[in-house]
């Protein structure tokens, strides 16, 4: 359980710390510190937790297994028996006209009527049920898998936006520290003011930037409240390690045939089969049994009536045979669909697992090549223009170059963190062993 506390205290307690002498008090103070620095902080885990919990689909999903598996016990019983009551042969005309006693056939009947269900086509009925409920479970799955994907992504989306805002933040500063120097110079008869206007020009270009990422942040942060509600506007924690994916590009057959896509379709063929063993059980008629007492005058003796009913199939091939070959037609077409989605899967997480990789090579590139090189062209810039050689719009310009690299490497990371988020959540978390691949 995390303790939150206040930033005063926090505050407080690190500067008693700051005064231990022992490796103990050290130790402890620093643990102390982390656990409150990391109170109050959604991670990635916990944000998936939130909307797991959240989540109606996932309800729904709950429910729609719930009821075909209530109609699976149902669909394996006998059908409910018929009570007759009724009067036969009710004379309405003579003397005898709407008497019940008086005329030798009239009857007052009670009857129950029974159909007998052949055993194995009730349990073929029953099977298809519990297909559908497979089905449903797998919908389930599927709808679980699309939630972490969707919720991973929403995060990270929002990771990364606050990330674009601290470093438009940081140059901000920067420049405004330019255009007080320009200031200064100007008023001291070192610089011009085309300098002044040029650094003016710049920092509210980059306030203009801010504000254009505060509303892509306030977007972030309410497409991930659409997944965990409230606790969306808490501080992100941590970034997940994104350079790490459990997908193979020499296994993705394997891995993919327990794709939830692949699941559904395949429980799809599940039921579709079911219902090629209840085509085929028809093909055997069932029979009901009807038994009527007859009560007649005092006069008369009462009877009894025992019926059996059993349909005449007379032409099983232009009905029951039809409709077995229709079941089976109804299997291979979910069978090839499988198939086929099986295939797209494939190719569609290979070329994501392509493009993964791609992008972690351009960031490499980045941080050992991009990135310092426009640092670097900003500090000669700078160097340049405080010795009096350089103007102060070189500055301004290499500031601006640093400024676009570093938003396009962030925007890079964003894009290679959404590969992962969609590779990573194909397969819901909790029903995947997940080996990582760097």
């Amino acid at each position: 359980m995390s303790i939150h506390f206040d930033s005063p205290v926090l505050a407080i307690f690190s500067a008693f710390c700051a005064f231990g002498r022992s490796a103990a008090l050290t130790i402890a103070c620093a643990a102390f510190v982390a656990s409150a620095d990391a109170a109050g902080v959604l991670s990635l885990d916990q944000a998936l937790k939130l909307a797991r919990a959240r989540s109606q689909t996932l309800v729904a999903q709950d429910a729609a297994a719930s009821a075909a598996r209530d109609l699976a016990v149902a669909a394996g019983q006998l059908p409910d028996p018929t009570l007759t009551v009724g009067i036969n042969n009710l004379p309405v005309t003579s003397s005898e006209r709407f008497s019940l006693t008086d005329d030798f056939m009239t009857m007052r009947s009670v009857g129950l009527t029974q159909e007998f269900t052949r055993a194995d086509k009730r349990k073929a009925r029953s099977a298809r049920f519990e297909r559908e409920a497979e089905g449903a479970a797998a919908g389930r799955e599927l709808a679980l898998a699309n939630l972490e994907r969707d919720t991973a992504l929403a995060w990270l989306d929002r990771y990364y936006q606050e990330a674009i805002r601290a470093l438009l933040v940081r140059q901000r500063d920067e420049a405004r520290l330019q255009l007080d120097a320009a200031d200064a110079a100007y008023r001291s008869n070192r610089g011009s003011l085309v300098d002044v206007f040029a650094a003016r020009a710049a920092a509210a270009m980059i306030e203009d930037r801010i504000a254009q990422s505060d509303r892509q942040v306030l977007t972030a942060k309410t497409m991930l409240a659409r997944w965990i509600g409230t606790a969306a506007a808490e501080p992100l924690g941590a970034l997940p390690a994104v350079d790490v994916v459990f997908l193979q590009s020499i296994a993705l057959d394997a891995q993919l045939v327990h794709h939830p896509t692949i699941a559904v379709l395949t429980r799809q063929e599940a039921v579709a089969s079911a219902e090629v063993d209840i085509a085929r059980a028809n093909k055997l008629a069932d029979w009901s049994l009807a038994l009527m007492y007859n009560q007649r005058g005092p006069n008369y003796s009462n009877m009894i009536s025992i019926n059996v009913s059993i349909p005449l199939q007379w032409d099983q091939g232009n009905r029951q045979d039809r409709d077995v070959a229709a079941k089976l037609a109804l299997v291979d077409q979910s069978r090839a669909q499988r198939d086929e989605m099986l295939r797209a899967r494939t190719a569609e997480a290979q070329i994501m697992l392509q493009e993964w990789q791609s992008n972690r090579e351009r960031l490499i590139r980045y941080g050992e090549t991009l990135s310092p090189l426009a640092a670097q062209r900003t500090q000669a810039a700078l160097t340049a223009y405080r010795s009096g050689s350089g103007a102060l719009v070189g500055v301004l310009e290499a500031r601006r170059g640093e400024i676009d690299t570093g938003i396009e490497k962030v925007k890079l990371e964003l894009e290679t963190a959404r590969l992962w988020a969609q590779l990573n959540f194909l397969i819901p978390s909790d029903h995947v062993t997940r080996s990582p691949r760097r």
